[in-house]
């Protein structure tokens, strides 16, 4: 059902059930928020979003105030503005002062609106360290719960998406703080490392080992690809500084995981560099050089190359070697002493490709899958 409302005296049409911060969005108004996110439960918190509806003696929190037929909200007028830039700077008092050295100074949202409302730490200073830095033993994620603002995204983030329930709140007033369970370590508190909580951080609280201090955000570029590791197809960002791939951002705009992944498609990608990896298919060296396939053990005494070394190829000269000993083995033994197995890693296209290829190349139907086993 269609409601009308006005926001900055102009006249809207919005959908019953809407917030106020939705309807704005819809328009193309714009309204600050930190606690905010579009994935996740709203709960009104920072007080980022507040707007003055008339008729109401207090700013409401857009995030949660819901509209109704004829509201009229005004979303930056002055008063609003003064009591965002009021909350922005308890939140600063509260905050270490340490952009020029912070991890996420470039990419902060509270670094943003603090700019943007001209917010400084009040006069009376900022608390300065309270926890301490790199407070958890995760292997993954750093945890500096100095520079936390108390959004919640975290434990929003964990329960509603991860569904494991690990951060949650503790103690009351200036006290108040994020903790993972009932204030043990991450590990301790059932915590699946996937760093989802880090993609959900507005500010430097939660922030990735692997890649601590490594590059700023203008200094990397993003390259959208495809995780190898199973064959859900969650997208990402690898970022990349100097042709060295030296992390995984999430991506907002992936249509099968959203900001979602696992720990091994945000943390595992430190194969790419690694030294044993194998950048070109190897084969035997008597493939090769057609060395006499030797029977038994080879005599390393005589000081010849072993023809069981494997020497690097080309694919063109790798898979004719396999296409060839395929053919021999079906047309000397039937195509039932052939089997083929594939795997959890690779896309149902690509397990259907192979499928194609056992039944109808080959012709065996001796076909499994690893997910199987």
């Amino acid at each position: 059902m269609a409601i009308n409302i006005t926001i900055n005296g102009k006249q809207i049409e919005a959908q019953a059930g809407q917030t106020v911060l939705q309807a704005a969005q819809q328009n193309g108004i714009e309204i600050p928020t930190l606690c905010y996110h579009k994935d996740l439960s709203p709960s009104g918190n920072c007080r980022m979003c507040v707007v003055e509806v008339k008729g109401l003696r207090f700013l409401q929190a857009a995030c949660v105030a819901p509209i109704y037929e004829g509201m009229e909200i005004q979303t930056r007028n002055d008063k609003v503005v003064a009591d965002r830039k009021m909350t922005l700077e308890m939140m600063l008092a509260n905050h270490p002062q340490d952009c020029i050295t912070c991890e996420v100074s470039g990419e902060c949202e509270l670094q943003d609106l603090a700019y943007e409302y001209k917010a400084q730490a009040p006069y009376w200073g900022s608390k300065g360290t309270r926890y301490p830095v790199n407070s958890d033993p995760n292997p993954f994620i750093r945890v500096d719960m100095n520079r936390c603002i108390l959004c919640r995204r975290c434990v929003s983030a964990c329960a509603e998406i991860q569904v494991r329930n690990v951060w949650g709140v503790a103690h009351r007033g200036f006290d108040e703080q994020i903790v993972a369970g009932a204030g043990i370590n991450m590990l301790e508190a059932r915590c699946e490392s996937c760093g989802q909580c880090v993609a959900y951080c507005p500010t430097g609280a939660l922030s990735n080992k692997m890649n601590y201090g490594a590059a700023r955000a203008h200094q990397v570029k993003r390259v959208t690809t495809t995780c190898s590791y199973c064959g859900v197809g969650c997208n990402f960002d690898l970022l990349v500084k100097k042709d060295k791939v030296i992390g995984v951002a999430s991506n907002a705009n992936a249509s099968v995981n959203g900001l979602a992944l696992c720990v091994k498609g945000r943390y595992g990608y430190d194969y790419i560099h690694h030294p044993e990896r194998l950048t070109a298919p190897k084969v035997r060296r008597y493939l090769v050089d057609g060395t006499v396939k030797p029977k038994g053990h080879h005599d390393v005494t005589t000081g010849q190359p072993n023809p069981w070394d494997w020497v690097e190829s080309d694919w063109d000269t790798a898979l004719s070697f396999v296409a060839k000993k395929l053919k021999n083995t079906r047309d000397t033994f039937g195509p039932d002493t052939i089997g083929v197995l594939t795997s959890a890693k690779c896309t149902n296209e690509e397990n259907y490709v192979m499928n194609k290829l056992a039944r109808q190349v080959i012709g065996t139907n001796n076909i499994d899958h690893c997910a199987r086993l």
